[in-house]
C-alpha cells in the first residue's frame, strides 16, 4: 500500500495525464456499437424519443448509446433487438461489449488510476463534499456542465470521455451486496446552478433517488450550523474490499491518497462529527424537496 501511495502523490504532479491509449480499442468498438444501434433504429422507421419511450428508457440514455458516450446494458440490446426487428445483430455484441465496457474503465487520468481502482472494490465509501454533487452522485448533465467550464478548457472529447468514465463509476452503488455509503454535503452546492434549470433540477431529483439506494445514506450540512470539522476541506474515505480504511483528498487537481493509520483514523473520527452535525435524513431530503420547490 506504501508503493501505491507513493505512486499516487507522484502522479498528483501531472493531474492532466492521460493513460495511454487501450490497445484493443475498447471505446472504438463502444462508438461503433452505439452507431450499430442507431443504424438498427433508423431502419424500424423510429425516431430517438419514440425509441426511448417503447424501451422504457429516457431520451438521454438512447442518445447516449448512439453517440459512444455510454455503454447499453444487455437488457437494452435486448430489449432494442426485439423492438427494431434486428434479427440478432444487437445481442451477438453482447459479450464483447461487456469486455469493452471494463477495459474502457482503466482510461481514467493516471493520477486517479489507483483511487478508481480501489474505489471500485470498496465495502464502505464515505465523502464530505463543498463544492459540487458528488461524482458517484452526479447526473450525465451535471457531469458534462461541470467539465465544460473547466479552465483551461477540455476539448469535446476528452469531455466525452471523462463523463462516460464518471457514469461508469456509478455502476457501484446498483451493485448488489452494495457497498455502505454516506454523503455529507455542504447545503450551499445544492443551490449552486451548474448548467441550466433544467439540470439543476434533474440534479437535485437524482439527489433524492439515490437517498432511497439501499446501503445509501445522504445527509446535507446546512449553512446555518456555525462551525463545524469540516472546514478544513473535503475528503473521502475508502474501505476496499479486505484492506484497510484510507483517504483520499483532492484540491485544485492536487491529489493525496492517505494510507498512514493514525492519520486516517483521525479523518474518520472527524467525519462522524461531520455527520452529527449534519442534518439527519429527513430533514435533508425535506431540504432539497424544498429547493426543487423553488424552481
Amino acid at each position: 500500500m506504501a508503493e501505491a501511495q507513493a505512486q499516487a502523490q507522484s502522479q498528483s504532479q501531472d493531474p492532466e495525464a492521460e493513460l495511454p491509449e487501450d490497445n484493443d480499442g475498447a471505446r472504438d468498438f463502444i462508438r461503433a456499437v452505439g452507431k450499430l444501434f442507431k443504424r438498427a433504429r433508423e431502419r424500424a422507421g423510429l425516431s430517438q424519443p419514440e425509441a426511448a419511450e417503447r424501451l422504457n428508457y429516457g431520451v438521454d440514455m438512447v442518445s447516449s448509446v448512439e453517440s459512444g458516450r455510454r455503454v447499453a446494458s444487455p437488457e437494452m440490446l435486448v430489449a432494442a433487438d426485439k423492438l427494431f426487428r434486428a434479427g440478432g445483430m444487437l445481442t451477438a455484441v453482447i459479450d464483447d461489449l461487456e469486455k469493452a465496457r471494463s477495459k474502457a474503465r482503466t482510461r481514467h487520468p493516471a493520477w486517479f488510476r489507483v483511487f478508481a481502482r480501489l474505489e471500485g472494490t470498496a465495502v464502505e465509501i464515505h465523502e464530505y463534499s463543498t463544492m459540487v454533487i458528488p461524482g458517484l452522485l452526479q447526473t450525465e448533465e451535471y457531469a458534462r456542465a461541470l467539465y465544460g467550464v473547466r479552465q483551461p478548457p477540455f476539448s469535446k472529447e476528452t469531455i466525452d470521455t471523462h463523463v462516460a468514465d464518471r457514469v461508469e463509476r456509478q455502476k457501484i452503488l446498483h451493485s448488489w451486496p452494495p457497498p455502505k455509503t454516506s454523503f455529507v454535503i455542504e447545503e450551499v452546492v445544492l443551490r449552486r446552478w451548474i448548467g441550466s434549470r433544467e439540470v439543476h433540477r434533474g440534479q437535485l431529483l437524482n439527489l433524492l433517488r439515490a437517498a432511497e439506494l439501499p446501503g445509501t445514506e445522504l445527509q446535507i450540512m446546512p449553512t446555518a450550523q456555525p462551525e463545524h470539522p469540516g472546514l478544513t476541506g473535503p475528503f473521502i474515505l475508502l474501505t476496499p474490499k479486505g484492506k484497510s480504511q484510507l483517504a483520499h483528498i483532492e484540491s485544485h487537481g492536487q491529489n493525496r491518497l492517505i494510507t498512514d493509520a493514525e492519520q486516517v483514523r483521525l479523518m474518520a473520527a472527524r467525519y462522524g462529527s461531520i455527520r452529527a452535525q449534519a442534518l439527519n435524513f429527513r430533514e435533508s431530503t425535506e431540504l432539497i424537496e424544498k429547493l426543487l420547490g423553488e424552481l
